[in-house]
This record gives structure tokens, C-alpha cells and sequence, in this order.
């Protein structure tokens, strides 16, 4: 009965007036309460609504139906297939779809229907590998930035290989937190060979010394992608170098120098097949080492340098040993010489490399000086500025407070003016400035006592007070009777007494006087 009334209705509805019945009908189907024949029907009705022309009622439809999980999937998928303003809808938020039906509209749809599926929370693998292969830049970015969305090394390694030269897509990937030492490494090698293209394109350095610096430029980037790794990191990233051909020996070295041993014991391993705690051994020992030196095929020349360089770093492993993971020129230096006194002729490429290793360490001390020095004289000019400022600050309230102390305050006194006209005088109240600098204002004091008095207690001040208290009615009548009953003669007698007393008290004043 529904859908019957429901699509008669219809026929003649304008689009607006079907969108809004479509909304009110999907709403009724997924958060109401119908029955078995009721919701069948209703699903039937919106089924329906697929072949509506207007795309107006057919968005409505997909705006109510796209986050929930009871619409049917059906009407989802063809919603998914629907023009692109449609599809977007439900491929964003549908939790209906399937990885196979996000593959698919992937495949089929345009770059802003990917881009909206590589939004999507909880993007899997599959998904996220089939928009790493197709998507373009743009598709790119947006699922490098979803944090949610699970993608191997493998698929972001192939990211950087289609798009690496893009700043965007370097910059989102770098911001994920689960980005793999060898991905790391890969953007490195990207940012390199960027820079080595815009150099060589000025023409400012040769192609061989861009290379060069470009390779050396990778093996920093190879050992700084070991920070906070781990083991198993570390080993991923030297299986993944030994791949790449990019293992050299110059790279071992390297690592030696600048105290990675976890990357060294991680290579030597690889290359050798030994376990890491027989390379621990025989890193402390010169011989064993020489011994692992060549089963893991490193050029005898680069032995020498290696032997001194771990000399020197377990000589200096005590309360003053090596910090930092930067290339040591104390451990250089032992290396330089010993290899300097050596006469192979393959020893002076290694001097030369070892040379170019001093360079850059001392570069970057130099560099680590600057930035302290610049770093001290920033705190300093700041300090200054703040000193600088509370000093202002404190000159100008104190202006602030002179000025209010001594400003002079307008008194205003009545004056009579008798007019011409009518003779009759006028009160005219002018203002008389009054400096208050030549004759500053003097204030009131306060009264200790009466602060005293006001604080004490109403019991206490009732003691002191010398009012006259009313006495008893009773008591006067009876003294008035006790006086009635006196004599005559004895009241006489009181008062000729009371009189000469007077008199007496009258002469002493007078010769007093």
C-alpha cells in the first residue's frame, strides 16, 4: 500500500517536493520502527527511486543512506555507480561497500572519486595499494595524510618511485607515524636527487661532483633513518639497501665512523650470515674482524681504516666516549693515519675518502657552534627586549602617577553678578583652578581613638558609659516614706547643717581667689 501511494504521488511532485518525500522515507526505513510488510515495502520504494531523472531526489536518497549499515546493499552499490556527485556520497562514508567495490569505483571513477575514497577511515591494504598504483598526485597526498589508512612500505616506496619528486607528497608521508627506516630513506634519496637536478640545471656543478655529493647525501640519510628504528628496522633497512645495490662499502664505513653499530653488526650480518652476537665478538678483536672483513666481501683496503676506527671507539667508550651519531673526527683521524704509511696504491682512494669524512666533520662541528652561539645570542636579545620593555613600562606608569598627583583640580565657587537690564543679583558658579603642586592638598588623619572604640565590643563599652540608670519606682516610694516619717526639728537641723556647709565652702573659693 505504500509504495503504491508513494509512487503515484509522485507522477506529479516536483523534484524538490520527491527529494524531501525520499528523505523521509529512508529515514523511516532505517530509524523506524515498521514492520516485516512495511519495511519491504519501503525498501521496494526506494529501490525504486534509482530510476528517478531527477539527480536531486537520487542525492537526497544517497545523503540519508550513505553512513548507515542497514541500507541495502543494493542501493548502495548502485548509488556508488551513480553520476559522480552521487557516487562520492556513499563511496566516502558507505560502511556497505566492500574492498573489491571500492577497488572497482577506484578503477572506473575520475581523480576527485579517489581522492574521496582514499579520505575513507580505515582505508585496508588492498584498497590503499590499488590508489597507490593508479591514483594520480592529488590522490596521492590525500591517502599519504590519512593517518587511518593502512599502507605497506612497499606501496609507499612505489609512491616515492611514481611521484617522488613532488614536495606534497613528501611532506604527507613524512608526517605519518608509521613510516618505515627504508621509506625514510627512499624520501631522502628523492630530496637528493631533486637537488642534484636543480644544481646540474644551473649549470652550477659538474654531473660527477652531483653524484658524488648526491651518494654521499644518501648515506646520511641511510643512517639517520636508523634513529629510533630498532633491530628489526635496522635489518629491514639493510635488506632493502642490499636489494637496491646501495649497501657499499663506503656506507659500512660510514657507519663505523660514526659510531652505528647497530647498523654495522645489522650489515655485516647480512652480508656475512653470521649471527650478531659472533659480530659483536669480533668487532672487539682484531683478528676475528679481519676474519668477518672478508667473508662479507669488503674491500681489503677499507680493513685498516675499520681496525683503527674500532680501536679508537672502544678506547673512547669510557666516561668520556663518542655522543652523537655524527662522523667522529677523533675516530677519522686514527684512521688516517693508519692508512697513511701504507704503500698500496688502492690506500690513496680510502685517504681521500677518509679526507672528505674529516671535512664534513668538521663542517658539522662548526656548524653545531654556530647554532649554539646564534641560539645564546637570540636568548640574549630577547632578555634584553623583555628588560628593555618592563623598563618602558615602568617609566610610564610612573609618568602615569606624576601626572595624577600634581594635576589641578577645578574648584567651583558661587560669585554674584548684578546684570544691567535688571539690577537684580544673579549667583554664578565659576570654576577656580587651583594648583595643587604650589599647595598640595593636605589629608585628613585618622582617629586612633575612635577606630579603637568602634572596634570594641558593645558589652564592654555599656561599663564605661556614665548615663544615669532609671531606679526602681518601689525604691523611691519607700524613701519617700522613711523621709515623711522624720521629724520636723531633724529635718530643720539637715538643712541649717547643709547651709553652713555651703557657706563655709563659699569663703575658701573667695580666698582662693
Amino acid at each position: 500500500m505504500i509504495i503504491r501511494e508513494f509512487l503515484a504521488w509522485t507522477q506529479n511532485a516536483s523534484a524538490g517536493r520527491r527529494a524531501e518525500a525520499t528523505t523521509a522515507l529512508a529515514r523511516a526505513y532505517l530509524y523506524g520502527d515498521l514492520s516485516a510488510d512495511e519495511a519491504w515495502e519501503a525498501k521496494t520504494a526506494l529501490l525504486s527511486l534509482l530510476d528517478d531523472p531527477s539527480p536531486v531526489v537520487r542525492r537526497a536518497l544517497a545523503e540519508t543512506c550513505a553512513a548507515s549499515a542497514r541500507t541495502p546493499r543494493p542501493l548502495v552499490v548502485a548509488l556508488s555507480c551513480d553520476v559522480p556527485e552521487v557516487a562520492r556520497l556513499v563511496l566516502a562514508r558507505s560502511p556497505v561497500l566492500t574492498d573489491a567495490d571500492l577497488v572497482d569505483a577506484a578503477a572506473l571513477g575520475d581523480e576527485a572519486t579517489r581522492a574521496v575514497i582514499a579520505a575513507r577511515h580505515h582505508l585496508s591494504h588492498a584498497v590503499s595499494g590499488a590508489l597507490a598504483e593508479i591514483g594520480e598526485l592529488d590522490t596521492l597526498v590525500v591517502l599519504a595524510g590519512n593517518p587511518t589508512a593502512k599502507i605497506t612500505a612497499g606501496r609507499m616506496l612505489r609512491m616515492i618511485e611514481r611521484r617522488g619528486d613532488e614536495a606534497a607528497l613528501r611532506e604527507a608521508l613524512l608526517r605519518r607515524s608509521d613510516l618505515p627506516p627504508k621509506v625514510r630513506y627512499a624520501i631522502g634519496l628523492a630530496v637528493a636527487e631533486a637537488l642534484s637536478l636543480f644544481v646540474t640545471d644551473r649549470g652550477w656543478l659538474g654531473n660527477e661532483r652531483c653524484d658524488r655529493m648526491r651518494r654521499e647525501a644518501g648515506e646520511r640519510v641511510a643512517l639517520e633513518a636508523c634513529e629510533q628504528s630498532g633491530a628489526a628496522g635496522v635489518a629491514r633497512l639493510v635488506t632493502h639497501l642490499r636489494t637496491a645495490r646501495q649497501l657499499t662499502a663506503g656506507l659500512i664505513l660510514r657507519a663505523v665512523l660514526s659510531g652505528r653499530t647497530d647498523f654495522v653488526q645489522a650489515a655485516l650480518a647480512d652480508l656475512s650470515g653470521q649471527d650478531h652476537a659472533g659480530i659483536a665478538r669480533a668487532m672487539r678483536d682484531p683478528r676475528s674482524f679481519a676474519e668477518l672483513h672478508r667473508k662479507a666481501g669488503l674491500p681489503d683496503a677499507l680493513l685498516p681504516a675499520m681496525q683503527a676506527a674500532l680501536a679508537a671507539r672502544q678506547a673512547a667508550a669510557g666516561p668520556s666516549g663518542l655522543r652523537g651519531t655524527g662522523l667522529s673526527r677523533r675516530m677519522i683521524e686514527s684512521a688516517i693515519d693508519a692508512c697513511t704509511d701504507l704503500p698500496a696504491p688502492e690506500m690513496h682512494a680510502v685517504v681521500a675518502l677518509l679526507n672528505r669524512y674529516e671535512a664534513e666533520a668538521a663542517r658539522d662541528e662548526a656548524r653545531e657552534v654556530a647554532r649554539a652561539v646564534a641560539a645564546e645570542a637570540m636568548t640574549r636579545e630577547a632578555a634584553r627586549r623583555e628588560a628593555a620593555a618592563a623598563d618602558a613600562a615602568w617609566r610610564t606608569a610612573l609618568e602615569i602617577q606624576r601626572r595624577t598627583a600634581f594635576e589641578p583640580v577645578s574648584v567651583v565657587e558661587p560669585v554674584a553678578v548684578v546684570p544691567v537690564e535688571s539690577g537684580d543679583p544673579v549667583v554664578v558658579e565659576v570654576a577656580i583652578v587651583a594648583e595643587t603642586e604650589s599647595e598640595p592638598a593636605t589629608p585628613e588623619l585618622p582617629n586612633p581613638i575612635g577606630a579603637i572604640l568602634d572596634a570594641l565590643p558593645e558589652q564592654i563599652l555599656a561599663w564605661y558609659r556614665t548615663e544615669p540608670k532609671e531606679e526602681d519606682p518601689e525604691v523611691q516610694a519607700a524613701m519617700q516614706e522613711v523621709l515623711d516619717g522624720l521629724g520636723a526639728d531633724l529635718l530643720d537641723q539637715f538643712r541649717a547643717s547643709r547651709d553652713t556647709a555651703d557657706t563655709g565652702s563659699d569663703e575658701a573659693i573667695r580666698i582662693a581667689a
